[in-house]
């Protein structure tokens, strides 16, 4: 098994994340991405505090796919500078961890 991993970014409308999602679900980049309903996001950017409405994406895959995920995100995504962070599972179910490696896996 792959070491597992969490990635978060977040996108301001409801097309962005579902149009990343299923790029990188389409692209075996992801197994599954959950897109959280609408928050408020306050942040520093360019030296002034901002606030956003945004939709978070949990973004489940592998440490193996990362770096081309990392690169898909960068191109495809609508921000300048895209949260992009991984996060380790360090423990899940046997059977969850396994569905996860079939999903990355492409066909050859």
């Amino acid at each position: 098994m792959n070491e597992a991993l969490v990635v978060l970014t977040t996108v301001e409308t409801a097309a962005s994340s579902e149009l990343l999602a299923r790029l990188l679900v389409e692209h075996h980049l992801a197994a599954c991405v959950q897109i959280l309903p609408p928050m408020t996001s306050i942040y520093r950017w360019q030296n002034r505090v901002e606030e956003a409405t945004e939709q978070l994406l949990l973004i489940k895959t592998a440490r193996e796919s990362y770096a081309q995920l990392e690169a898909t995100l960068k191109e495809h995504h609508p921000y300048q500078t895209p949260e992009i962070i991984a996060l380790p599972v360090v423990a899940g179910s046997p059977e969850y961890l396994s569905w996860l490696t079939e999903a990355l896996r492409t066909e050859d």
